[in-house]
C-alpha cells in the first residue's frame, strides 16, 4: 500500500495483486489485534495486583475473552476498512487484483484469480511485498495437531487454563505474558534465553518480571516430542512430560517467497528464503524490488511501509535509500523493551571500541512515583568520541522513550549533548538525560531535577 501511494503520487498507473486478506498481517493477525489485547491484559492485571493495592484494594477481575475479542476485531475491521479499501476506492490508477501471482518470466505475471481463471500482466517495474507467515519448527509428532500460531491464539474466543508457549523471541513474550494475565498458566519454553539476540541484560529482566508473575520461564529448553491425547497436549521435555491445554508455537516467521516462481525473474534468495535487496530494494533483477517481511530487512511493519515507499520512488526514476542505522524496535510486554542502534557486542563486531553506563530505575523519579522501578536504561558511546551508538532500555512505557534516542544518535549528539539537553521533570524519558549524566557524575549525589 505504501508503495501503491508513492508510485501514484509520482505519476505512475499501479496494479495492487492481494491473494488474502487486504491490509496484511499488521493490521489483521499482527500489530493492530495483539496490541488490544495485550492493553487489556494489561488492564486485568492492574485490577489483580498493583504497587497501590494497600490504598487501592484490588479485586480479581472477571475476564469476559469473547467481548474483548469482540472489540478486538470491530476496530480491525474498521481500521482495514477505512485505512485500506477505502483508500483503495478513492483511487483511479490504482487496480487491486484479487488472486495469487508467480513470475512468468522477468516482465510478466500470472495470476490465478478467485474465480478460478487466470489473467497475465506485463509490468516495467515490480515491487514484491509479501509478507511472512508463522514459522513451524520440525518437532517430532507437532504436526497434524491443533497447535496454534499467533494467527489462532489472537482470535481465540477462550483463555486457557494451562498454555505453552515454544519460543522466546518478540510474539512469544508478548502473548505469554497477555494470555498469563488473562488467566492462563503459562510456561514458556525457550531455546535459549529470553530475546537472545539482544543484549543478554534485557533477557535477564525479563524473565525475571516474568516470573514475578507466575510465568514459568524454561530456559534453554526444547520439547523433542509433541503429542494430542484427549485433548491434552504431551510435550517431552528434558525436565520431563509437560501437559497443557492449548500450544502456541512462536518460533518467527518465514518469507512468503514460495510459489512466486522467483528464478524464472533471476531473483535471489538466501537460504531462508528471504528475497536479496540492497538499501535501495532493489532485488538481483533490476527492475524488480522488492520490501517487508519477504525480504533480508527486519520484520517491522514501519520498515516495511518506508521501504516501500522509497522502492516506489526508486521505481518511478528516484534514487534514494533506507537507512536502518538508527532503527527503533519496541516489544511490547511489562515492562517494554526497546532498543535502537548498537549494543556493546554489535558494536564491537564492526570494530568499535565502546563504554556504557546502565542507569536502574530506581535512579529515575518517574518510575519511583509510580512505585516500579523494574529495569534499566542502557546507554552505549564510542570511546573518545564520546559518540552515542546505542540505547537499551527494559522500562514501563520504554517504547515512549526510545525516539528521542534513536533522534540523539541519527543527530550524532555525543552522551554529553544529551546529558546538556533539557527533558521534563517526572516523564520516563528523562531517564535518557541521568543514564548520559552518569558518564561524568554521580547523579544520586544530585537533587531531583538538577542539571
Amino acid at each position: 500500500m505504501a508503495a501503491a501511494l508513492k508510485a501514484v503520487e509520482r505519476g505512475a498507473r499501479v496494479t495492487l495483486i492481494e491473494r488474502g486478506t487486504l491490509g496484511g498481517t499488521c493490521v489483521n493477525i499482527g500489530c493492530v489485534p495483539s496490541k488490544i489485547m495485550i492493553r487489556a491484559a494489561h488492564i486485568a492485571h492492574l485490577r489483580r495486583e498493583s504497587p497501590f493495592d494497600d490504598g487501592i484494594p484490588a479485586t480479581t477481575p472477571v475476564i469476559l475473552r469473547e467481548r474483548l475479542l469482540a472489540q478486538q476485531q470491530v476496530l480491525v475491521e474498521t481500521l482495514r476498512k477505512t485505512k485500506y479499501q477505502d483508500v483503495l476506492d478513492a483511487q483511479s490508477a490504482i487496480t487491486a487484483v484479487r488472486g495469487e501471482a508467480r513470475f512468468h518470466d522477468a516482465l510478466t505475471l500470472a495470476v490465478r484469480l478467485h474465480d478460478g481463471s487466470e489473467r497475465v500482466i506485463p509490468f516495467d517495474r515490480c515491487l514484491i511485498a509479501t509478507g511472512a507467515s508463522a514459522a513451524v519448527p520440525p518437532i517430532p509428532g507437532l504436526e497434524g495437531t491443533p497447535y496454534w500460531t499467533s494467527t489462532e491464539a489472537l482470535v481465540s474466543a477462550t483463555i486457557p487454563g494451562r498454555l505453552a508457549v515454544i519460543g522466546s523471541s518478540v510474539a512469544a513474550v508478548e502473548l505469554a505474558q497477555a494470555f498469563a494475565r488473562l488467566g492462563a498458566r503459562v510456561t514458556i519454553l525457550a531455546r535459549n534465553t529470553l530475546l537472545s539476540r539482544e543484549d543478554p541484560a534485557i533477557g535477564e529482566a525479563l524473565t525475571t518480571a516474568f516470573r514475578a508473575e507466575g510465568i514459568e520461564v524454561l530456559e534453554y529448553t526444547q520439547a523433542s516430542h509433541v503429542a494430542h491425547v484427549d485433548d491434552e497436549f504431551v510435550l517431552t521435555t528434558p525436565h520431563g512430560g509437560l501437559r497443557v491445554d492449548r500450544l502456541l508455537v512462536a518460533t518467527g516467521r518465514t518469507p512468503n517467497t514460495r510459489g512466486l516462481r522467483l528464478e524464472a525473474a533471476g531473483i535471489k534468495v538466501d537460504p531462508q528464503g528471504a528475497i536479496q535487496i540492497n538499501p535501495g530494494m532493489h532485488t538481483s533483477a533490476p527492475h524488480i524490488y522488492a520490501a517487508g517481511d519477504c525480504t533480508t530487512q527486519p520484520q517491522f511493519v514501519y520498515v516495511a511501509a518506508a521501504a516501500g515507499s522509497r522502492a516506489a520512488i526508486n521505481m518511478t526514476g528516484g534514487n534514494t535509500e533506507l537507512d536502518l542505522s538508527a532503527m527503533p524496535a519496541v516489544v511490547f510486554t511489562d515492562p517494554q523493551v526497546a532498543t535502537v542502534g548498537l549494543s556493546e557486542q554489535a558494536a564491537e563486531q564492526v570494530g568499535l571500541r565502546t563504554d556504557s553506563r546502565t542507569l536502574t530505575l530506581d535512579n529515575v523519579p518517574r518510575a519511583c512515583a509510580d512505585f516500579d522501578t523494574r529495569g534499566f536504561i542502557k546507554l552505549v558511546i564510542e570511546q573518545g568520541s564520546e559518540r552515542l551508538l546505542g540505547v537499551q532500555a527494559v522500562a514501563p512505557q520504554a517504547g515512549e522513550l526510545i525516539q528521542t534516542a534513536a533522534l540523539a544518535i541519527r543527530a550524532r549528539m555525543t552522551a554529553q549533548d544529551l546529558a546538556d539537553q533539557l527533558f521534563p521533570y517526572l516523564t520516563m524519558v528523562e531517564g535518557l538525560k541521568l543514564a548520559a549524566q552518569t558518564f561524568r557524575r554521580d547523579i544520586k549525589q544530585l537533587s531531583c531535577c538538577a542539571a
